[in-house]
């Protein structure tokens, strides 16, 4: 049976642990030849070296995605080494430090903004191109049940979690009758190192129980959201926000 994703390629930010490398190892399962990237290389090369294991090709590149010139090479080494680009996932991103806004420093601001939100933009304006060569794409940008909601002490997260929603409709708009889908996700509190580094006790006494299923989510859940939307099988799907949240939304 033909693989899904059998001929595209795809790039996958963030991709060396949690939801990015849950997306890499599938998107690679299902036929595609995948790009991981980070700034963690020696994570981001085990990915590789396990997707290579399984029969797939993959290449790692480094990449900091908060540099516009890091984006625009890593568009160009995927180009280079396999040919084309149809698909992107655009995961990475940081919490940042937690305070009340007014007490939040002006560089932390300024990191989480950059890494989170204007990093998913210098990819786009990289990978649109190359998408509008092969004639159609799918992007799918990485956001949180913090694009809809608000979360105390956590005011530049959530600001570009928003604005993620809103440049991915504003893509779709743009490039829809090219061939180019643009969606984007809101994952609730997944097992990723970013969440798993809170407190063991919080975690399960606190955070948990405000998901429906009283449950956190695994990375591979939402992988599994991300390659459905990447597919020809969501092909009228388009500009939109799907969260994964475990009904965190539905309080």
């Amino acid at each position: 049976m033909r693989k899904e994703l059998e001929g595209k390629v795809a790039i996958v930010t963030g991709a060396s642990s949690g939801i990015g490398k849950a997306v890499a190892e599938l998107f690679a399962e299902n036929g595609a030849k995948v790009v991981v990237s980070d700034i963690n290389d020696e994570y981001g090369e085990k990915v590789v070296e396990s997707i290579r294991r399984a029969g797939a090709e993959a290449i790692y590149v480094h990449a900091d995605v908060s540099k516009a010139e890091d984006c625009a090479a890593l568009v160009a080494k995927t180009v280079e080494t396999f040919g084309a680009l149809h698909i992107a996932c655009n995961n990475a991103g940081i919490g940042g430090v937690m305070a009340p806004t007014a007490d939040q420093t002006i560089e932390n601001w300024q990191h989480v903004i950059d890494v989170n939100l204007n990093s998913v933009f210098f990819c786009m304006k990289y990978q649109i191109p190359e998408m509008l060569k092969s004639g159609k794409g799918a992007i799918v940008n990485i956001s949180s049940i913090l694009g809809q909601v608000g979360f105390a002490g956590a005011a530049a997260y959530v600001s570009a979690k928003h604005a993620l929603v809103g440049l991915g409709r504003t893509a779709a708009l743009e490039y829809g009758t090219a061939g180019i889908r643009v969606n984007t996700v809101g994952p609730a509190f997944i097992k990723t190192p970013m969440v798993t580094a809170l407190d063991e006790d919080v975690l399960n006494k606190q955070i948990a129980p405000l998901h429906a299923l009283g449950r956190l989510g695994e990375p591979e859940e939402v992988a599994e959201l991300v390659l459905w939307l990447s597919s020809d099988r969501a092909s009228f799907a388009t500009g939109a926000y799907y969260p994964i949240d475990g009904g965190y939304l539905s309080r």
